[in-house]
């Protein structure tokens, strides 16, 4: 076992790297793409807020394996051509962005309905309310569900694999093939999703315990 980690250190490294680079890419577009997502589905205009539920609708109840399929073999059918590791980080961006939509949601809808009525009083518009009032707010709230979803994205990375992305799932299945040692690769590789997500986890409660001492200052020095 230790010479197949010896012999196979950067090819490991490696798979872990694109698991990495595959998850941050895939939560950051989902969380552009789900917060403008959101914002259509508490918009005002009847059309955004249609747009906004079947593309939740949609996303959130399609299998990320199918959905990553269709895009892998879907895609040159219509002539467009996407290297294997941007047809996996557009799947998870699709895929996760209805996630974070339902939690953006949430956590606008936990800010109270009065701090609206009294920007629309101030002649705010709807787009200035989200920027200035509502949004700050909501995601402050958000960090735990956000981090979930960060989890999520970095779980369903390991899909990737079944359509040909090297990633730490992909070489832990191109090794077990070579070495027949199912039981210690599977746990190496489990090791490394769990070391993310337990890293993902410590950064969102320091991030959460830092707000929360700072909103106490701030209630403090009033």
């Amino acid at each position: 076992m230790i010479e197949i980690l010896r012999d196979n250190a950067g090819f490991l490294a490696q798979g872990a790297l694109v698991t990495v680079l595959l998850t941050v890419i895939g939560f950051l577009g989902a969380s552009v793409l789900g917060t403008v997502t959101a914002i259509f589905r508490v918009s005002p205009i009847a059309p955004l807020r249609w747009v906004g539920t079947i593309y939740v609708e949609f996303f959130r109840n399609i299998p990320l394996l199918s959905l990553l399929v269709l895009i892998t073999f879907g895609l040159p059918e219509i002539g467009l051509l996407l290297p294997l590791f941007w047809c996996g980080a557009v799947g998870l961006i699709l895929s996760g962005s209805a996630f974070v939509c339902e939690t953006v949601r949430s956590g606008i809808n936990t800010v109270s309905l009065g701090q609206s009525e009294a920007a629309r009083a101030l002649g705010m518009s709807f787009t200035q309310q989200l920027r200035l009032i509502i949004l700050p707010q909501a995601f402050r709230k958000m960090i735990q569900p956000m981090v979930n979803v960060f989890i999520g994205v970095l779980i369903g990375s390991s899909l990737v694999a079944a359509v040909g992305v090297s990633d730490i799932t992909n070489v832990t299945q191109q090794l077990n093939i070579r070495y027949a040692e199912a039981v210690f690769l599977f746990l190496l590789s489990g090791g490394v999703y769990l070391l993310l997500a337990m890293g993902a986890g410590g950064v969102g409660g320091a991030l959460e315990r830092r707000l929360s001492r700072s909103r106490i200052s701030s209630r403090g020095a009033k």
